[in-house]
């Protein structure tokens, strides 16, 4: 009998180092296709490293080597001929740029997730380019408020707002985001039933909620913006979505990652003690790889990078087994954000 079996409380915390740190080495094969956003399973793989408390399980030099790495993907205006308007950080360096400039543009998400990994690395951002990211920002504003991910077209929705949210926070420059617009529209998208959709008048979903809520905090215009009462309906429609872990809409399958969506949001709304800690812990650690280590996204399921780094934020959220806190808007740890705070403080 393995130990799962054997205890069902067991957290794998060994297993888990191991499953990110080989994230770092080998794509695994189920990820291919996220080639072209590699850095985001960096970040997954990291970050979770960081949540356990083991970011320094990796060798000095590995971090050194992942910083240049990530900086390699960083699009500046003196770089192959590229522009203001388009910087920011690339996913990966999957397409071969030379023949392809028109693709040479920095992607929002993939700047979050750099800048998150530059500063859980220990990085003091002095390279990135803040002034270009800036003017990148601000080229991919639409008129309603929301941001595209890339300046040559691309899908716009409430995740690209809490990534140009996110990124100016951290370079500490806000002249990229026109934040009357983007409250606007995320407060047009606040739905009948108190959740926050992608956008006007669609359904609402967890994940879309956190980014609105996560996006309000930063710009520090939660409170002013979301009345008492729609505040209320907001957090009953979070709660609501617990049935042991949580579920992303209503009447959908409970999944290891909204254990972070939800829980976050309500930890931003301070609420996060409505909910059942005790389900949610025995939903997670259900869904632990006993053998390779990882969370998956249902029970009885391959693990991945991205489910099992939520699982991991969802089970640090409610303060299990020892894992560092983590900072609910930016999705960081609090000592990554600690470093952010001494590097803008030194600035």
């Amino acid at each position: 009998m393995d130990r799962l079996e054997e205890n069902p409380n067991a957290f794998l915390r060994s297993k888990h180092i191991n499953y990110f740190k080989r994230t770092l080495n080998v794509l695994p094969p189920e990820c291919e296709k996220l080639d072209p956003t590699r850095l985001s399973l960096v970040f997954f793989a990291l970050s979770g490293l960081d949540v356990l408390n083991a970011i320094d399980t990796i060798s000095q030099s590995l971090k050194e080597d992942i910083i240049e790495w990530i900086y390699s993907l960083q699009v500046s205006p003196n770089s192959k001929g590229s522009n203001l308007l388009q910087c920011g950080f690339r996913g990966s360096t999957d397409i071969h740029m030379e023949d392809n400039m028109p693709f040479y543009n920095g992607h929002i998400a993939m700047t979050y997730v750099a800048l998150n990994c530059l500063l859980i690395l220990g990085d003091d951002l002095s390279r990135v380019n803040k002034d270009g990211i800036a003017s990148g920002l601000k080229a991919l504003q639409l008129d309603n408020g929301c941001f595209a991910a890339t300046l040559n077209g691309s899908e716009d929705d409430m995740r690209f707002i809490y990534c140009a949210c996110c990124v100016s926070y951290m370079i500490n420059d806000w002249r990229g985001v026109n934040k009357d617009k983007a409250v606007g529209y995320i407060l047009s998208s606040i739905t009948y039933d108190g959740g926050i959709s992608q956008g006007p008048e669609l359904e609402s979903h967890a994940g879309s909620t956190f980014c609105a809520v996560a996006s309000l905090q930063l710009m520090d215009c939660l409170d002013t913006y979301l009345a008492d009462k729609k505040k209320e309906m907001l957090k009953r429609w979070l709660v609501n979505r617990q049935i042991n872990g949580f579920q992303g809409r209503p009447n959908k399958l409970q999944d290891t990652c909204y254990s972070f969506w939800v829980g976050a949001a309500l930890k931003i709304l301070d609420a996060y003690d409505y909910i059942d800690f005790e389900c949610q812990r025995q939903y997670l650690l259900s869904t632990q790889s006993q053998y390779t280590g990882g969370f998956s996204k249902w029970i009885d399921t391959l693990p991945d990078p991205l489910h099992s780094y939520f699982g991991i934020c969802g089970l640090s959220l409610a303060r299990n087994f020892d894992l560092l806190e983590i900072h609910p808007a930016l999705n960081i740890t609090i000592r990554a954000y600690q470093h952010l705070r001494m590097i803008l403080d030194s600035s």
